[in-house]
């Protein structure tokens, strides 16, 4: 059985499998356009902490 996936940048279907070297992105393009959403801090996984980033190095120098 072959599990296809949808491409995470452009929904295009992704075999699962050692065919799609880029899996689960759909080519090279789509990858490095998910990294460069990434590196712009387009993205970005939710915190729950109520720190800011300033009082999180502010803590790291009192140690």
């Amino acid at each position: 059985m072959t599990t296809v996936v949808k491409c995470p940048t452009c929904g295009t279907g992704v075999v699962w499998g050692e065919v799609s070297p880029f899996r689960p992105f759909c080519s090279k393009r789509c990858q490095l356009i998910d990294l460069g959403e990434w590196a712009d801090e387009e993205k970005r996984i939710p915190s729950n902490s109520d720190l800011s980033e300033s009082e999180d190095w502010s803590e790291m120098d009192d140690r």
